[in-house]
């Protein structure tokens, strides 16, 4: 998706803070060569545990304090993936195998970090507007572009920022013309003292809107919330 929008000449500085070159070391375990040799995945799982997860073998209990005995490989071994080679893993007839003989290693990326929004892992893609490209614009393109990837069920999006306000602006623009409407209205009646004259001067809104949208199109100015006010003005002068 990521480069999906980066290709996309409608939007520029397309970023994200997903950091997923890592390093990591993959092993994959061949289980049938495994097998033959009496191994078995919990066997495979406690020697590498005890050669890298610092399993605790023991308790040394002196006079005023307890220390824990932890099992490891010597850092120096720790610098390069080449020590999973020297790692030997004991077969039921009490043998021991080298790890290499039943699984290979491969190496891949990870990521160095996970973002969270709330408690859920979150990736923020940032971006700009290319010049006289509307935000709307660009929220039409991300929505698409969600469509087209096919995101699992288990992923929602969602915009933050200047995109979750003009959403918002969006979502609360019907019950602002209404009530723009209502307040003209009233404003006309009282002026006017009549119920039926504000109707007769509300009758021109369609006309008048549709001039005032001809001229923001001629002057390629966006339909803003300021836009919108000016346009009820205009029809009420």
């Amino acid at each position: 998706m990521l480069e999906r929008l980066r290709a996309e000449p409608r939007l520029t500085d397309v970023n994200t803070d997903q950091q997923d070159k890592g390093l990591q070391e993959k092993i994959t375990i061949d289980r049938d060569t495994a097998a033959r040799f009496g191994i078995t995945a919990k066997t495979i799982d406690d020697a590498l545990y005890d050669a890298f997860g610092q399993r605790q073998v023991s308790t040394m209990y002196m006079a005023l304090n307890q220390y824990h005995v932890v099992m490891e490989v010597a850092p120096r071994f720790w610098q390069s993936p080449e020590t999973l080679k020297d790692i030997y893993v004991r077969s039921s007839a009490g043998n021991p195998v080298p790890l290499s003989t039943f699984a290979h290693f491969e190496a891949t990326t990870t990521t160095l970090s996970v973002n969270h929004q709330g408690q859920f892992p979150a990736i923020t893609i940032s971006f700009n507007l290319a010049p006289d490209v509307a935000l709307g614009d660009a929220v039409e393109i991300i929505d698409k572009a969600k469509q087209d990837v096919g995101l699992p069920a288990t992923v929602q999006g969602g915009f933050q920022g200047t995109a979750q306000a003009f959403q918002a602006s969006l979502d609360s623009e019907p019950i602002l013309i209404l009530a723009a409407l209502i307040t003209v209205y009233i404003v006309l009646g009282i002026l006017y003292e009549s119920f039926v004259h504000p109707v007769t001067i509300l009758s021109t809104l369609p006309s008048a809107g549709v001039g005032a949208i001809l001229a923001l199109l001629a002057f390629k100015t966006e339909l803003t919330v300021i836009a919108l006010i000016g346009i009820i003005l205009l029809i009420v002068s």
